[in-house]
């Protein structure tokens, strides 16, 4: 009898939830389909323990409140990794006691890029544990041995546990904690198993409490799901203080990363990296390195600036036009929002008159960047207007302009940056917002053409 009324406030106290690993949405009963995200076979069964002291009151914190006044400021010292891209997306080096999250598709180059900046910031002072959840020490020291680097204070602990995990590092005294990765991470108080949602909650969670409580910053490494989002994205989203996402194509040796939040810095800065055999090496001119395949002669190529943060980038566009096969014509983007080259293509066919409704238009930023920029949608506009008629657009001129619906340009920010920019990789001539000629200071010897129309910047390239 006694088993039994044990057994019965047991199973009171313990109650079966179904958890959306897409995006946390709670329910009492199996789906078949979120309802919030619409993610089909997303729910796993995870069972939650009611602790009897949550029904408590807190009566008393350890926590005052403290006049906004009377808080003492010292000007927050970064700590600079050796990387200036990666100092430049982080706003300008790593802050303390800040949680950093990096994600990316697989092999892409995470786990290589914490462990350069890792061993690069180590020293005596300045202890650095590397928690690798995916790999044994051996694995990583091979790593280690491939990039040819190494470090006496940098500390590598094969750890899933995230309970052993925070003891290491109040014992260790680190200064910079890196988590690869943190699916793999598990606290054992929880039934579900690693990598899902309220484990990854959890981790994170007491994670950062750590980064708070001892002032040190701590990298998550994470992974993306098939559908290219941050396994258990909008719980991690909201509880780190940077998310930084590592872009690119593993069959190319050029990677981006890029800023997606950053309670410290700008939310548009990117890092641009090169794969080489001893790892990554960071790329100081990616406008250099954007153009550098670009043929002159060739119809659908312009050349815009785009500005990412506070860093204008030359980026080319191309664009090819050619008679459809099918019955419904393609409209294929890479770099470029689909969405916007179709705004684009309505303003072609009803204020220029180019009938391209018959016509497959495909259009790509070169380099594998991608671009959110609006400066760009007169380059694309002229691209796609290039290769339609088959003309040649000017090698030496650079394309700057946003597309309103009734075919104006309309002004973009920062004009002078972009135009400084142009000028040092020799280009000449700059088609700009006519907007923007007021106030406009050039140092250099780039001839400024200001348009109002799509029409006017057509004529200026093409003829």
């Amino acid at each position: 009898m006694e088993e039994k009324f044990n057994l019965q406030v047991q199973n009171k106290k313990q109650k079966i939830q179904y958890v959306c690993q897409s995006c946390g949405y709670v329910s009492l009963r199996w789906m078949g389909k979120c309802p919030d995200c619409e993610t089909w076979n997303s729910f796993i069964e995870e069972l939650v323990i009611k602790s009897a002291s949550n029904n408590k009151k807190t009566t008393q914190s350890a926590t005052v409140p403290v006049n906004l006044s009377k808080i003492s400021f010292d000007a927050q010292q970064r700590v600079q990794v050796r990387s200036q891209e990666f100092n430049r997306v982080l706003g300008g080096g790593i802050v303390s006691g800040s949680v950093i999250l990096v994600g990316g598709d697989p092999g892409i180059g995470k786990s290589t890029l914490m462990l350069q900046e890792g061993v690069s910031i180590a020293s005596k002072n300045f202890p650095v544990l590397y928690v690798t959840g995916e790999e044994s020490g051996q694995q990583t020291k091979l790593r280690a041995q491939r990039l040819n680097i190494n470090s006496d204070y940098l500390y590598i602990l094969a750890e899933t546990d995230v309970n052993s995990i925070l003891g290491h590092i109040e014992q260790l005294s680190a200064k910079m904690v890196i988590v690869d990765s943190i699916q793999t991470v598990f606290q054992p108080a929880l039934e579900s198993s690693p990598g899902s949602l309220s484990q990854v909650r959890e981790c994170a969670l007491e994670l950062t409490i750590l980064a708070k409580k001892l002032n040190i910053p701590i990298f998550l490494i994470g992974h993306v799901t098939k559908e290219g989002y941050l396994a258990g994205p909008k719980v991690m989203e909201h509880m780190v203080d940077v998310l930084l996402h590592f872009e690119g194509d593993r069959d190319q040796v050029y990677r981006i990363l890029r800023t997606v939040k950053n309670r410290f810095g700008s939310t548009r800065e990117i890092g641009v990296f090169e794969m080489t055999q001893l790892g990554l090496k960071e790329v100081k001119n990616p406008s250099a390195l954007f153009l550098a395949q670009r043929k002159e002669n060739v119809s659908g190529s312009t050349v815009i600036c785009t500005l990412e943060g506070s860093r204008p980038i030359l980026v080319e566009i191309q664009a090819l036009v050619s008679s459809t096969s099918y019955g419904l014509p393609q409209r294929t983007t890479t770099g470029v929002d689909n969405k916007r080259l179709a705004l684009l293509l309505a303003v072609l066919e009803k204020r220029l008159g180019l009938r391209l409704g018959t016509f497959d238009v495909f259009v790509n930023a070169a380099g594998g960047v991608r671009i959110d920029d609006p400066a760009a949608d007169l380059g694309v506009l002229v691209a796609i207007t290039s290769s339609f008629q088959d003309k040649v657009v000017n090698p030496h001129a650079v394309i700057i302009g946003e597309i309103g619906l009734g075919g104006e340009i309309r002004a973009v920010p920062q004009i002078e940056k972009r135009l400084d920019e142009a000028a040092k990789l020799g280009f000449n001539k700059a088609i700009i917002p006519y907007i923007n000629k007021k106030g406009l200071t050039v140092k250099s010897s780039l001839k400024i053409v200001c348009v109002e129309k799509a029409e006017q910047a057509l004529e200026e390239v093409l003829n």
